[in-house]
């Protein structure tokens, strides 16, 4: 690891990027740094203090071949930390079994989302019965009880160390996919978690665990063709299930030869299903159907009376996945898919789904108050949006969910990634408190982390880093409020 504890010794060892553009936000980053504080403008709030951590990928080369998808590259954490006015910084890559055999042997070993090994017949049949897990965990982290975790769609989280980033071991948890999307339970402390396990029986299986080590089991669903679900929507008594009609016959899996998502198949004359489980007892309340589309992202989910109300970010289908493909980002004009917010009551004693529009600003990486709204009735959410005239995500929007006004921050050829909420320590609205965003700035070559009002999204504090930060995925604040 490089330690610059002086900024300033650090802005000659910045690399030059030749395209002033998104494409600046794939480019692999393979320094692993430490600064002590980076350079501020404006005024960070004297109440800020904790650290801000993202997870996402930073290295697409296995020797001399490039991985396929935006979700298969290394994964890397970025610490910026907070503590009297002072913002530090550091990376480092995740110590993975994974990145070992790429740096050790130069190939691709371990199947990644759209990625897969070299493998013969046999060998694939092999991995089919024993599988052979990527701990590639660049998607997403959470803290759970003394543990932080980073998380894949693949059982295997990875533990770190949140000061040093440093690896500390795996866990295992239930079944073969998994959404890297758990929920804390406001109430129980639980993390709340989804999996398909795949076999002659396959289902969806809901799992509960306070220690990211043992898990109980919810709730068992069987399933012929599992959907390629991300993420998953809870309520105070419920977990919804949205089975998009992305499905996969999992045989195809054990013997096709393709990469993990190239197994499943649109079918745009389903519907998609919202499958409502009562999380306390495991019983299916009942599966409702609404109109074919695709999401990777839920945003909230409550109870209103005898209707479940779901909100997520809605594609017409399943185009955003081939978007995201590295040969189509690294183009001038990717032509990204703009979802949508969208609206689902469910309404469980008649058996029927009505769909609404909540807003035309498109967005994705959504998040909320979540220590305020999670599982209740809630008014904000922030997310990445793209611009008109955009071609990847280039700016942070606040979305009125009840009205369907928009707020937006945005800066010259700078692409902003998932906002993070940090409330006010004397709070009394949903949105009192402070946005936190890392973006890319294209147009120099470097990323800056940008403090923002969570009211108005005016733009407090910059904090500059010395050199570009490739496009992340989902981070958490851990500090004492988030």
């Amino acid at each position: 690891m490089l330690i610059y504890p002086n900024y300033q010794k650090r802005r000659h060892a910045v690399s030059t990027i030749t395209e002033p553009d998104h494409r600046a936000c794939f480019r692999s980053l393979t320094d692993e740094v430490r600064i002590d504080s980076l350079p501020v403008t404006g005024e960070i709030p004297a109440w800020l203090s904790g650290e801000l951590i993202r997870n996402g990928p930073a290295q697409y080369e296995v020797g001399s071949r490039s991985l396929n998808h935006w979700f298969d590259g290394h994964a890397m954490l970025h610490r910026f930390g907070f503590a009297n006015g002072v913002i530090s910084y550091a990376n480092r890559f995740l110590d993975t079994r994974a990145r070992r055999a790429a740096l050790d042997e130069g190939e691709v070993r371990l199947t990644e989302f759209a990625t897969d090994p070299c493998r013969s017949i046999f060998g694939r049949v092999q991995t089919a019965f024993s599988p052979q897990f990527t701990d590639n965990a660049n998607v997403n982290l959470v803290r759970l009880g003394d543990k932080c975790l980073a998380l894949t769609e693949t059982p295997m989280p990875v533990v770190f160390d949140p000061e040093t980033l440093a690896t500390l071991g795996m866990e295992k948890s239930p079944g073969h996919h998994v959404t890297a999307h758990p929920h804390a339970d406001p109430r129980s402390g639980e993390m709340i978690s989804y999996a398909v396990h795949f076999g002659r029986r396959t289902t969806y299986r809901l799992h509960a665990s306070r220690d990211g080590h043992t898990y109980r089991t919810i709730a068992k669903i069987g399933v012929r063709e599992p959907g390629y679900m991300h993420s998953f929507a809870l309520t105070e008594h419920y977990a919804i299930l949205a089975e998009h009609p992305l499905l996969v016959n999992p045989l195809r899996l054990a013997l096709g030869n393709q990469s993990f998502i190239e197994n499943y198949r649109w079918h745009a004359d389903r519907p998609t299903r919202l499958i409502v489980i009562d999380r306390h007892t495991g019983t299916l309340c009942g599966t409702f159907e609404a109109e074919p589309c695709f999401a990777f992202h839920h945003v909230n989910a409550f109870e209103d009376g005898p209707e479940l109300v779901v909100d997520a970010c809605v594609y017409d289908d399943d185009e955003i996945i081939r978007s995201t493909y590295l040969d189509r980002l690294r183009t001038e004009d990717p032509r990204i898919p703009r979802g949508t917010l969208r609206r689902w009551r469910v309404h469980l004693q008649v058996g029927s789904v009505r769909s609404e529009h909540l807003a035309d600003t498109p967005l994705e990486l959504p998040r909320v108050n979540y220590r305020r709204v999670n599982t209740r009735p809630y008014r904000y959410t922030w997310g990445t949006s793209i611009s008109p005239q955009g071609r990847f995500l280039d700016r942070i929007a606040k979305v009125d969910v009840v009205d369907g006004t928009t707020t937006i921050w945005e800066q010259p050829a700078c692409f902003p990634g998932e906002p993070v909420f940090v409330a006010a320590p004397d709070a009394r609205e949903e949105d009192d408190g402070l946005v936190l965003t890392v973006a890319l700035d294209a147009k120099h070559g470097t990323s800056f982390l940008a403090v923002l009002d969570g009211r108005t999204l005016r733009e407090l504090a910059r904090a500059s880093v010395p050199h570009h930060i490739p496009a992340g995925l989902h981070g958490q604040f851990l500090g004492t409020r988030s």
